[in-house]
């Protein structure tokens, strides 16, 4: 499979490969072919891919052939909650059978002892978000993460008091970013900067957001976006946007929810402050899983120039005395002094299971692979669901294994037709369906079977 991961547009190489192979792109030979020769194809076997027969919402559609219960399904909701790796059901299976052996003994036996099971994590989740092991901790879930943070890297002062995030930010995101302000004393509604898109747009220019950090970079203590926005799948460009804002005097956090797993990270070199992920979506790690956090080592240590204000508990203290009950709090020199309270075992052992299939297939492949299915399935869509609007970034640089698409038609109605044939997708109100081929599990077969579905579902007289 070509490389795409270039300045080329990925459609070139998949019309390259066409020529090639001498079938046109639109084809279902040439999905067939895609398949064959993808280098993450066996993947998809690492993980339980849901079953038309065990699908809930599917049902007879007159007109239709009868349902195949053996056949696999559409799955493109990977943006909402990933598979579950095989490998979780023997990483759950060795801690329950520790727990039942050993009893409280498994805080410092076994495999992944659970004082420690938060460790066992940290160098390949961090190798996944580009930064040192010392600057990420495995935690608590996103929310608690981002008030942990916000906590810590918001501090008004002087005439620096705002936040500027976007103004269709992820609801959690404001809803923290609210409280927080409030928590000072400020009113939201004058410290937070949202920026919006231009009239008639769909995602925020880079060039936008810098040109307002560098002209109201006095007033901001705080810029907080979201590394792939959910709604429209748009990959903001991080290391630029942290670069400006770091310049104005501003400190740095993201959201990246929809980043990890999804698109390469290099929080440590882009030299960002903070950032909060969870683990659920493209991670596959299950819902409600354990999520993760980055703090840039600058702010850690001995080589701190300030002592950050936090929310303390036990987990963040010296491993090596925080069993003496002193009641003298030793902070860890590492991300790990923002932990607040132990993990928990079971969900450590659905990340490790993920992370495993992470390390073995690398972001670099799994980024490539991905710049090729939503040019697919963009192309795709021109030609055979015109009716569609992909509200996503045109370059498939800017945005991340999402298409976003506007249809001029209710949602529900089409969401409800795409659901009975076996489609997993999902809703975004007033009238966008967000469809995202995940590339450890999703085949281009996939991507072209949800098309054909699509086109079928869609009302005739919009085409």
């Amino acid at each position: 499979m070509a490389d795409s991961a270039t300045s080329r547009h990925p459609l070139e190489d998949l019309q390259k490969l066409a020529k090639e192979w001498g079938v046109p792109v639109l084809s279902d030979e040439f999905a067939r072919l895609m398949d064959i020769n993808d280098p993450l194809a066996g993947f998809r076997e690492k993980f339980h891919y849901p079953k038309m027969g065990d699908l809930p919402l599917v049902r007879r559609v007159d007109g239709q052939p009868p349902v195949d219960p053996s056949e696999d399904g559409i799955y493109l909701c990977g943006n909402s909650l990933g598979l579950m790796p095989r490998e979780v059901r023997n990483q759950l299976d060795t801690q329950m059978s520790q727990w039942a052996r050993f009893g409280v003994f498994g805080h410092r036996h076994g495999f992944m002892p659970w004082a420690f099971c938060d460790e066992w994590l940290l160098q390949d989740m961090s190798d996944l978000v580009g930064a040192l092991p010392e600057e990420t901790c495995v935690m608590n879930s996103l929310t608690v993460n981002l008030h942990l943070c916000l906590t810590a890297f918001y501090q008004p002062a002087g005439a620096r008091t705002k936040i500027l995030l976007e103004s269709q930010a992820f609801p959690s995101d404001h809803y923290a970013v609210e409280s927080q302000i409030r928590q000072r004393g400020l009113d939201p509604a004058a410290e937070m900067i949202c920026l919006k898109p231009r009239d008639g747009e769909h995602c925020l220019r880079t060039e936008d957001i810098l040109q307002t950090i560098q002209s109201r970079g006095q007033e901001i203590a705080l810029v907080f976006f979201s590394g792939v926005h959910y709604y429209t799948g748009q990959l903001f460009d991080i290391a630029a946007i942290t670069e400006v804002a770091r310049a104005s005097g501003c400190r740095v956090g993201w959201d990246l929810a929809h980043a990890v797993g999804n698109v390469p990270l290099r929080l440590h070199d882009w030299d960002v402050d903070f950032a909060a992920w969870c683990t659920y979506k493209y991670l596959n790690c299950g819902a409600g899983c354990i999520a993760g956090a980055f703090v840039h080592r600058r702010h850690l240590g001995g080589g701190s120039r300030e002592r950050l204000p936090r929310l303390e508990g036990w987990w963040g203290h010296r491993i090596e005395t925080r069993f003496d009950m002193t009641n003298q709090m030793e902070p860890d020199e590492t991300a790990g002094q923002f932990r607040v309270t132990n993990p928990s075992m079971i969900q450590a052992a659905c990340v490790r299971a993920s992370l495993d299939v992470f390390k073995l297939a690398g972001m670099q492949q799994i980024r490539c692979k991905s710049l090729l299915l939503t040019a697919y399935l963009e192309h795709l869509l021109k030609h055979r669901v015109p009716s569609c609007s992909v509200i996503s970034p045109r370059d498939p640089q800017a945005r991340g294994a999402q298409l976003s698409l506007l249809l001029a038609c209710p949602v529900e109605r089409v969401l409800s037709e795409l659901e009975a044939r076996g489609v997993a997708c999902d809703e975004r109100k007033p009238n966008v369906i967000r469809v995202a081929p995940a590339p450890l599990y999703n085949s281009f077969g996939d991507v072209l079977r949800f098309v054909k579905v699509l086109a079928d579902v869609m009302p005739t007289d919009l085409n």
